[in-house]
């Protein structure tokens, strides 16, 4: 399309100028014609990254006028995040190859950070030769708000989840808040059961009153006795004054013992005293303590499992096993793992002043092919990892660790697919293979109909082993 000696030719990869050598004050009034009736933000550079146009798209978005605009270098207006360590149109103008909707993060004439996606290409003479480059830009602010408002429907308290088994926890957990009964939270490691203990106490009538956590199978008996109970002056030789214990401390509140399974047979006698009395002895004193203290414990091992096995009391399981709460591991509720990719990214962009916006798809399919025996606290330390090395704005698969660089995919084996049908592939393949390959037994646990997970599986030419019963 030519326009006042101006052609223009967009597509998928670029958006290109030609400029053909006319009047130079028409050609520049046509050219700012055409810009203007663009809704994406656009604006050209020249060699040396002064800006030469600046749409009236580009000063909405920027909250910069054109006059004040042109003239100046790029990345004085733009402030992107990647303006000095991987510049986009910098690599386009030396490379040739443009870039297609790369999202990145800028600052506004008012400082404020807006999320945009932009795409890059070269700017050429009627000769061919390069005389600048071409950015358009579109506004994510709106996108983001909508993700943010999903993100918000799947959170509860620090908690995020779209799992069906941890919404179920999330409806339970305000009456449990409500009671005052003793709670045990059983939960790989990992998993988040303090997340769940301290969501029960900031939904409680004590959420004014400290919530302190103890990790019972940190400390030997000696040493755990004396940090849940205090000691009196003249306990021990250095006792020289009174020191309160953690019940004390949490009066009024909440305590957590974390890794109650791994308590001795001894300290199961005194703890028991407390749940039954609701009163307690502080080391080197025959004076009983009185404590207005809501329990909640927490373990990763099978406290009924211990029971039988005659290592874990029967009296004192029962106290505990008032209201309990499974957390399920993260294996079981893959699609949980985007959720908490976007939580963690954020939390670390505040923490190291990055401004990296997510993760890239082929690095996201990683992700969702693994296993994670460490739950999601090894989810968040494979993202802190990739913060570390990652100088684009995305996260790439080469950022990951090695087995999740190397590692083939369910999805990889259902031929050429694209990015999205990638993850929702390897999430299926990773449910089908939790449930033993048993299609209705899978459908059931991701709460939809067995024909719709058929559907999914053939669509998505997905091959699994061949079974007898499925």
């Amino acid at each position: 399309m030519a326009l006042g000696g101006c052609a223009v030719r967009t597509d998928l990869a670029r958006y290109v100028l030609v400029w053909q050598g006319m009047n130079p004050e028409q050609e520049k009034r046509d050219r700012d014609i055409i810009l203007d009736s663009i809704t994406e933000g656009v604006f050209t550079v020249d060699r040396d990254w002064r800006i030469t146009s600046f749409n009236r798209a580009a000063e909405r978005i920027t909250g910069t006028a054109r006059q004040q605009a042109l003239g100046q270098l790029c990345k004085e207006i733009l402030r992107a995040n990647i303006c000095e360590g991987d510049c986009a149109l910098s690599r386009t103008m030396e490379t040739g190859t443009p870039i297609v909707n790369q999202p990145v993060l800028i600052l506004d004439a008012n400082g404020r950070q807006k999320p945009i996606s932009i795409t890059t290409a070269i700017l050429e003479d009627g000769d061919g030769r390069v005389v600048g480059g071409v950015e358009t830009f579109r506004d994510l602010t709106r996108i983001e708000q909508l993700r943010r408002q999903i993100r918000k429907d799947y959170c509860y308290e620090d908690i995020v989840s779209r799992s069906h088994r941890m919404q179920r926890l999330f409806e339970m957990l305000p009456e449990i808040a409500a009671s005052t009964c003793t709670v045990l939270i059983e939960g790989e490691s990992g998993t988040g059961k303090e997340l769940f203990a301290r969501a029960i106490h900031n939904l409680s009538p004590r959420r004014r009153k400290p919530f302190v956590a103890v990790n019972c199978g940190a400390l030997p008996d000696t040493l755990l006795e004396s940090e849940l109970f205090g000691y009196a002056a003249g306990a021990f030789t250095d006792a020289r004054k009174d020191k309160p214990g953690r019940f004390a401390v949490a009066e009024g509140g909440t305590l957590l013992l974390d890794e109650i399974g791994d308590v001795s047979p001894a300290m199961q006698v005194r703890l028991l005293r407390f749940l039954q009395e609701r009163v307690y002895e502080p080391l080197g004193s025959v004076t009983p303590v009185k404590a207005d203290v809501r329990i909640v414990a927490a373990t990763n091992r099978d406290l009924a499992q211990l029971m039988r096995a005659k290592r874990f009391r029967e009296d004192l399981f029962y106290r505990l096993n008032i209201v309990r709460l499974e957390i399920p591991p993260l294996r079981d509720r893959m699609e949980d793992v985007p959720l908490l990719v976007e939580r963690f990214v954020d939390r670390l962009n505040g923490i190291q002043g990055k401004g990296i916006t997510g993760m890239t798809d082929d690095a996201l399919t990683a992700l969702m092919s693994y296993e994670y025996p460490g739950n999601v606290r090894e989810l968040e330390n494979f993202i802190e990892r990739a913060f570390v090395l990652c100088r684009s704005p995305q996260i790439e698969r080469r950022h990951l660790p090695e087995p999740l660089c190397l590692a083939s995919t369910g999805a990889d084996e259902a031929g050429h697919m694209s990015s999205f049908k990638r993850v929702e592939a390897t999430f299926l393949m990773n449910a089908l293979r939790q449930n033993d390959w048993n299609r209705a037994q899978t459908a059931r646990k991701l709460g939809i109909h067995k024909t719709t997970l058929f559907r999914k599986i053939k669509a998505l030419g997905l091959r699994m082993p061949p079974r007898v019963n499925r």
